[in-house]
C-alpha cells in the first residue's frame, strides 16, 4: 500500500514547472543529461529560432519572472465543500468557489485543464484605488487568509495608488500569472473575454498577446456602459468599456445572432417566400473596375430583352459582383430582381430575412448598459445597491451566444463579483434548454461598515446572517437568480443550483518541525491522526478528487460495509474508506466488500483505492487489506492502486 504524504506530488496541485520540463524533454530528450536540461544543447537543436538579441520587443516589468514562476509553483491547498451554502447539492453541476483565484486555478489544473468553452472576466480596473489581491508569493494562502481576516495577524490591502510609483507593476502582476492559468483550462476551441477600461486597455492587450499569442487576438471591442463619468480625461468623458477576445487557438468559431425588429425593419420588402431586401447586382467601391475582375463583366439579358451591362449612368465601366456562372444560380433560386427606372434596367440580389443571422461587430451599441444592470441587481436585492458596476446579463447572455457555446459547455469566471455570469449561464439555459455549467470563483473580501461605499453591503450580509465580504453577496445573487430564472420559466426543469467550495489549506497535516524540537511526544501523538482536526471524510474526499484529476461534481455513491461508510467514485475510478478507526477484525469484510462493488462496476482504466494511513488498528490489519486488494485485482486482470493518506 503505497503511502500519500503532505509532500507527495500527487498531493499537490499540478507541478507546472515540472510539466513543462517533461514536455521539453519529450521532444528533445538529447537536451537532458542526468536528469537537467542543458540549455545549450536545446539552443543549438532550435538553431535559428533562438533570439538572442539583448533588445527585443515585448512588454516587462519589474516582478514579470517572479509572477510567471508562481503560476508554474504546485499550491498545496485544497477546497472544502460547504453544502450548508449550496443550492441542490445532489444534482447541479455549477460551481461558486470561495477563495483567492490564483490558489483555485492552481487547483482546478488536474481536473478541468482543456474542458472550458468559455472564460469571461471582469477584473479589477486599476484606478489608482486600492484592490484587494493576496500576492505574497512567500506564502499565498497564508496571505489570503490574513487579508480575509481568517487569522488573528489581521489584514493587508495592497495599495496601488498612482503615486506608488508602482501603478502599473502591481496589476500585471497580479493579472499575469492569472492569465496563465486560465489559458491552461480553456479547450483548444475555447475562448477567453476581458472586460478593461482605458487604464490598462494597452498593457492588457500585450500580455494577452503573450500568454495567449497575438495572432489569437479575435476582436478589441467598444462597448458603451451607458454611465458616463469624470471629465478627468483631459477634459473628455469616458463612455466606454472594452472587452479584448481571444481564443486559444485558431480553432474558435463565432456565431451570428438573430435579427431583432430594429435590425429587420431594413428588409422591407416581401413575397411568397417572406421578407427580403435588393442590394445592387453592380459592384462599387474598392476593386470596383472592369479591369479588376475581367470575367465579371458580361452583359444580362433584362425582362424586355435588352443587354444590360454594368456601367455607371455617367458611362463608367464597373463589374458586377460574381461571375456569370453564379448570376445563372442565383436567377434560377429565385435571387434576382430587375427593376425599371426613368426607362433604364437595374439589376438587384435579393436576401431573405429568414435563416440570415447578424454577424457580430466590435462596436456592441445596442447590449444592456450598466444602468440597466444596476437596477436588475437591486431589484434581486430588495432595493438595496450592494454591488458596484455589475455587468449586465444581456452581455452575457449576448457573449454565450455568439461563441456557439453548445450544451453541455463549461463556462468560466474567476472574479465573479455580482455572479451576472451565473445568472447568464441559467437564464440562456432556460432560453434554449441548455445545459451550460459555469464555475465561478470570488475573494471573500471583507466589508467594513465603517466604510460609506460598503455599509449597504455589509448591513446586507448581517441581514442575511452571513460573514460581511463580498462572495456572500455573489452566493446570496445566485440563489435569487436561480429563484427568479425559475418563476419566469415555470417549464424549465434544467439546473439554478450550485456547489459551494472553499479555500483551505490542506486537510492533511504535514509533520510540524518546530513543535517537535519544543514537544517530542506531543509531536508523535499529533501526528498518529494525520488529518487535521474539524476536518471530514467529505473534506478529505474532495481534496483526493481534485489530486486524482476528477470534476468536483463527479458523481459520489455510498454504501456501509462492515459496518464502515465507504464511498465510490465517478463510477469505480476511486473507491474510499476514510474511516478514523478500521479494526483489525473489520478488514475481511470490508476488503470483500469493497473489491465487489469494484468489480461490478468495472470502470475502464485504473481505479484508486483509498484509506487513511493512520486509520489501522495495526499494520498486519494494513498489510492484509492491502494484499487481498491487490491479489483480487490480479486475478480478475483489473489495474487497482491501493494507497493511504
Amino acid at each position: 500500500m503505497q503511502h500519500l504524504t503532505p509532500d507527495h506530488p500527487e498531493t499537490q496541485s499540478q507541478d507546472g514547472l515540472a510539466q513543462n520540463l517533461t514536455l521539453l524533454h519529450d521532444l528533445f530528450p538529447e537536451a537532458f543529461s542526468e536528469g537537467r536540461l542543458n540549455f545549450d544543447v536545446l539552443k543549438q537543436l532550435l538553431g535559428d529560432q533562438i533570439d538572442d538579441q539583448p533588445e527585443k520587443y515585448g512588454l516587462t516589468w519589474n516582478g514579470k519572472a517572479r509572477a510567471r514562476r508562481h503560476a508554474l509553483t504546485p499550491t498545496r491547498a485544497t477546497l472544502r465543500p460547504d453544502p450548508a451554502s449550496s443550492v441542490d447539492w445532489d444534482s447541479t453541476q455549477n460551481l461558486m468557489i470561495e477563495g483567492d483565484n490564483l490558489e483555485v486555478l492552481k487547483l482546478l489544473q488536474r481536473s478541468y485543464a482543456g474542458k472550458v468553452k468559455l472564460i469571461y472576466i471582469d477584473p479589477p480596473y486599476n484606478t489608482g484605488k486600492d484592490f484587494v489581491y493576496p500576492d505574497d508569493y512567500t506564502d499565498s494562502l497564508k496571505n489570503y487568509q490574513e487579508l480575509t481576516g481568517q487569522l488573528e495577524e489581521g489584514r493587508r490591502v495592497s495599495s496601488n495608488t498612482e503615486s506608488s510609483g508602482r501603478f502599473h507593476t502591481d496589476w500585471l502582476n497580479m493579472m499575469y500569472p492569472r492569465l496563465k492559468l486560465a489559458r491552461e483550462l480553456l479547450r483548444d476551441d475555447g475562448v477567453i473575454f476581458v472586460s478593461i477600461d482605458d487604464s490598462e486597455v494597452g498593457n492588457l492587450k500585450r500580455v494577452l498577446d503573450e500568454v495567449l499569442g497575438e495572432e489569437n487576438l479575435m476582436a478589441i471591442v467598444s462597448r458603451p456602459t451607458g454611465t458616463p463619468t469624470g471629465g478627468g480625461f483631459d477634459g473628455f468623458v469616458n463612455e466606454l468599456d472594452y472587452i479584448l477576445i481571444y481564443s486559444k487557438s485558431g480553432l474558435t468559431q463565432i456565431k451570428g445572432t438573430e435579427f431583432d425588429e430594429s435590425d429587420s425593419v431594413i428588409y422591407d420588402r416581401e413575397d411568397e417566400k417572406g421578407r427580403y431586401l435588393i442590394r445592387s447586382l453592380r459592384r462599387t467601391g474598392g476593386e470596383d473596375r472592369r479591369e479588376d475582375r475581367p470575367t465579371m463583366y458580361y452583359g444580362l439579358s433584362s425582362p424586355d430583352g435588352t443587354i444590360i451591362y454594368p456601367i455607371s449612368p455617367t458611362g463608367y465601366e464597373s463589374r458586377w459582383i460574381c461571375g456569370e456562372e453564379r448570376y445563372k444560380e442565383m436567377e434560377r433560386l429565385g435571387l434576382i430582381e430587375w427593376q425599371k427606372s426613368q426607362g433604364v434596367w437595374k439589376v438587384y440580389q435579393k436576401f431573405y430575412l429568414e435563416g440570415r443571422l447578424k454577424q457580430p461587430s466590435n462596436l456592441w451599441t445596442k447590449i444592456e448598459g450598466n444602468k440597466k444592470a444596476t437596477r436588475d441587481v437591486r431589484d434581486i436585492f430588495n432595493g438595496e445597491k450592494v454591488f458596484d458596476f455589475p455587468k449586465p446579463v444581456g452581455l452575457m447572455t449576448h457573449i454565450i451566444q455568439i461563441t456557439g457555446s453548445s450544451q453541455d459547455d463549461i463556462i468560466l469566471d474567476f472574479f465573479a463579483g455580482s455572479g451576472t455570469t451565473g445568472h447568464a449561464v441559467m437564464a440562456q439555459n432556460a432560453a434554449d434548454g441548455g445545459n451550460r455549467q459555469f464555475i465561478l470563483v470570488q475573494l471573500p473580501e471583507p466589508l467594513d461598515p465603517a466604510k460609506a461605499e460598503q455599509k449597504t453591503a455589509a448591513d446586507f450580509c448581517d441581514s442575511l446572517g452571513v460573514p460581511r465580504n463580498i462572495a456572500e453577496l455573489t452566493k446570496e445573487r445566485l440563489r435569487r437568480a436561480g429563484a427568479k430564472v425559475k418563476a419566469e420559466n415555470p417549464m424549465f426543469a434544467g439546473d439554478t443550483g450550485f456547489r459551494v467550495f472553499k479555500l483551505d489549506s490542506s486537510n492533511v497535516a504535514a509533520w510540524d518541525g518546530d513543535a517537535a524540537r519544543q514537544d517530542v511526544q506531543a509531536a508523535l501523538l499529533s501526528a498518529e491522526d494525520n488529518i487535521k482536526a474539524g476536518r471530514t471524510d467529505r473534506d478529505v474526499l474532495y481534496e483526493v478528487l481534485l489530486k486524482l484529476g476528477l470534476p468536483l461534481t463527479t458523481p459520489i455513491e455510498e454504501r456501509t460495509i462492515a459496518g464502515l461508510k465507504v464511498q465510490l467514485v465517478g463510477g469505480g475510478a476511486l473507491v474510499a474508506c476514510l474511516e478514523r478507526r478500521i479494526a483489525a477484525a473489520q478488514v475481511q469484510e470490508l476488503g470483500q466488500g469493497m473489491a465487489d462493488w469494484l468489480t461490478a462496476e468495472n470502470p475502464a482504466g485504473e481505479a484508486h483505492v483509498l484509506f487513511l494511513d493512520s486509520a489501522f488498528e495495526n499494520d498486519n490489519a494494513k498489510l492484509n487489506l492491502s494484499k487481498y486488494l491487490t491479489q483480487r485485482a490480479e486475478v480478475l486482470g483489473r489495474n487497482w492502486v491501493v494507497r493511504s493518506l
